[in-house]
């Protein structure tokens, strides 16, 4: 892809301070807190911690890619704590076979508990993104996350809706992929693990001829219809698209098997394993004080706008006037994040909605 918006490939600021903490899960899963800050800041800055919460097959750097200005960067100038969370499905670890039941009921606690001892703070704050806003949402509304006063989160929570296609994916395709592998793993775009990752290569590049990054095609395959599929490409810089190669790779077919469950309900379902969530997460009113901020992009091709619409509605039926709703023009799926004018378009809803 030659980018119309290419210019001198940017770099994310050069002042931050970055603190790698290893957690461990109550199951044994490994986690990690990334604590960002900037040399010379005060200690505990003035506006309190915040979690950012990255999705499947992807790791909490999501948030730091090759941009002049990341998300990161915008609310450290705003005077956050910033703690990017890495959960069981982070490509940081080594890949398991995870639920969200087992992120909602294990790891957003183990963060949340951890950020507030190290910090002092009585409540923290939340950005989550796609898996990581479905879980986090999962553990929210049952109860779990006392802790936390406000969520902002983009693309899907509670009401997963796809595209015909997407769907066609999950319930026809994954079954197959399961036979073969127990991951989906679209760094196949560059590496090969058998031949069935050739297999799955070559069908991408066959189907997916919109551009020469076969990981961005592989991404568009696994989790989305489109072409590309998460993001369009008139939003991406060069740097910004030639870094993805590096910052998806596995997710495991039992995430596959359960949202094909949530697809078929209409709303997220859980695995039956953990007592801690209610049997139907949507039969009653959430159980959280937390205010939800729910951001899409109005071009998602991963998961349709109406996802965010119904979850939004679901909670606005409970708590009228409380939540919010913010509809993104001309953005998909993850370019709300790493746009190469997010830092106009979508920062400063994200910067406002934390500070009310």
């Amino acid at each position: 892809m030659t980018s119309p918006l290419a210019t001198p490939a940017p770099v994310t600021r050069a002042d931050h301070v970055t603190q790698v903490i290893p957690l461990t899960a109550p199951d044994g899963a490994p986690l990690s807190l990334v604590h960002v800050t900037t040399a010379g800041i005060r200690r505990h800055p003035p506006r309190g911690p915040v979690m950012l919460v990255h999705g499947a097959g992807v790791r909490s750097e999501l948030f730091r890619p090759p941009l002049k200005r990341t998300l990161v960067d915008a609310l450290l100038d705003q005077g956050w704590d910033v703690w990017m969370f890495n959960w069981r499905a982070s490509i940081d670890f080594d890949p398991l076979p995870w639920t969200l039941d087992d992120a909602a009921v294990y790891d957003y606690p183990t963060a949340v508990a951890h950020i507030l001892r190290a910090t002092g703070a009585d409540t923290l704050k939340a950005v989550v993104h796609c898996q990581g806003s479905t879980s986090f949402t999962m553990a929210a509304v049952a109860g779990l996350l006392p802790q936390v006063d406000t969520v902002i989160t983009n693309s899907v929570s509670l009401h997963p809706v796809v595209p015909a296609l997407s769907r066609f994916k999950i319930t026809r395709l994954a079954p197959i992929v399961n036979h073969f592998s127990p991951y989906l793993n679209t760094a196949w775009g560059y590496k090969s693990n058998g031949y069935f990752s050739r297999v799955v290569r070559g069908l991408v590049r066959a189907s997916h001829p919109e551009c020469d990054n076969t990981v961005c095609r592989m991404v568009s395959f696994t989790y989305g219809s489109g072409h590309p599929a998460l993001w369009a490409h008139r939003n991406l810089d060069q740097a910004t698209h030639d870094w993805i190669t590096g910052e998806f790779a596995e997710s495991p077919m039992t995430f596959f098997a359960q949202m094909k469950k949530c697809l078929d309900a209409g709303h997220l379902v859980h695995s039956g394993v953990h007592n801690e969530l209610p049997v139907d997460l949507t039969a009653a009113a959430p159980q959280t004080d937390a205010r939800f901020v729910f951001l899409t992009g109005a071009d998602n091709r991963c998961f349709l706008p109406e996802s965010q619409r119904r979850s939004y509605e679901f909670f606005n039926r409970h708590r009228p006037g409380k939540d919010t709703f913010h509809l993104i023009p001309r953005y998909g799926h993850l370019d709300v994040f790493f746009g190469v004018n997010a830092w106009r378009d979508t920062y400063p809803i994200i910067e406002r909605e934390l500070a009310l």
